[in-house]
């Protein structure tokens, strides 16, 4: 049975200090939105965007679309500054074959420190329920496909990694799944957080180190990202309404306990904050930004969170996508510069209606 492409993403959020509720605003009062470049249906770099991005050491940026390209099934595609103004698009690398079921979906990238890639796709693999690939640079500098790991809906592996990967000092992967484990979900349990260590011979075993499923934890996460040593990231499910966030921090034996820190509603904030790249931004003071669904134009917004002083958080709206030139649907996490720049995509709007790559500035 094919996993039904869901309409509702999550968003990592979580921050580690207080800010005032004053300071935020006047934050969100002078935000800024510049269109870095407009996809089209159709070409070769693809179209359909529907993670976040990342820069590399000279300032050119990395992301995926989950159609198009010379496969049909998405693609890898980078960036770069170009003299005088603009951005220069190259297609890194093109999926293929289409999953046998809806369209690939992507995730976002990330980099090691050999400067290969890693990833995953929502459907696809072995079973058509996922898989974690890496991109291996070539000498020449064009890449090439290993899948690390062909999940399987057997009861006991997680399936339908609809988020990226995040790496560890060691070089392990982590991320989830937003079906499978053995929680206590009603339909297809509730997903999983899973662990991809090296084990030789270029192999690799996989761990699930939480499955969730409660009654205050129902799961479908979507992305995780480390912070200071601790994993976090957020569910679909659960929480007061839409959704709520979690840390996992590692206990004794190789376990991983889990704590929810909050919980997100309806309202101008948006609902179910989204981010299947898993890349939760956070700047020099542990402060974070992410992306949600709806706000106030129902097209997304750019948010941070904050903890009160009553142990409440608050939501501070930096900018809210109107579907059209600015694009609409943000999918995916976001990436900050030095400069406290935050950049994305949109899956809707732009130039052509196919998605864009924003940037929003204090």
């Amino acid at each position: 049975m094919p996993i039904k492409k869901r309409s509702i993403t999550t968003m990592l959020a979580v921050t580690v200090m207080a800010a005032t509720i004053l300071g935020n605003l006047q934050r969100a009062s002078a935000q800024e939105e510049s269109v870095l470049f407009s996809f089209k249906k159709r070409t070769a770099i693809g179209n359909d965007p529907r993670a976040g991005l990342i820069f590399d050491s000279a300032g050119n940026l990395y992301g995926t679309t989950s159609q198009g390209g010379t496969g049909g099934a998405g693609t890898v595609f980078e960036l770069s500054p170009r003299a005088g103004g603009g951005w220069n698009a190259a297609v890194l690398y093109s999926f293929s074959p289409k999953p046998r079921y809806t369209i690939s979906e992507v995730s976002g990238v990330v980099f090691d420190k050999a400067g290969n890639l890693y990833g995953t796709t929502y459907l696809g693999g072995s079973e058509n329920v996922g898989r974690v690939f890496e991109l291996v640079r070539q000498v020449d500098g064009s890449f090439t496909e290993t899948v690390l790991h062909n999940f399987q809906k057997n009861g006991i592996d997680g399936y339908g990694p609809l988020g990226g990967v995040t790496l560890d000092s060691s070089g392990n992967v982590y991320g989830t799944t937003v079906y499978g484990g053995n929680g206590s979900c009603e339909i297809d349990a509730c997903g999983t957080a899973f662990e991809l260590t090296p084990a030789g011979g270029g192999t690799w075993t996989e761990s699930t180190i939480h499955s969730f499923g409660s009654a205050t934890d129902p799961g479908a996460p979507e992305a995780l990202t480390f912070y200071k040593g601790n994993i976090y990231g957020a569910t679909a499910g659960g929480g007061t309404e839409t959704g709520n966030v979690f840390e996992l921090s590692p206990a004794s034996g190789g376990a991983w306990n889990e704590t929810i820190l909050a919980s997100f509603t309806y309202g101008n904030d948006g609902q179910n904050p989204n981010s299947p790249n898993g890349n939760l931004v956070f700047d020099a003071s542990g402060n974070i930004y992410g992306l949600s669904q709806g706000g106030s134009d129902l097209s997304g917004t750019v948010f941070e969170p904050t903890p009160g002083q009553d142990g409440t958080w608050d939501m501070t709206i930096l900018y809210n996508f109107n579907g059209n030139s600015t694009g609409g649907d943000p999918f995916g996490g976001l990436i900050l510069d030095s400069l406290g720049n935050l950049y994305g995509v949109t899956q809707g709007g732009g130039a052509y209606n196919a998605g864009t790559v924003f940037e929003v500035k204090p």
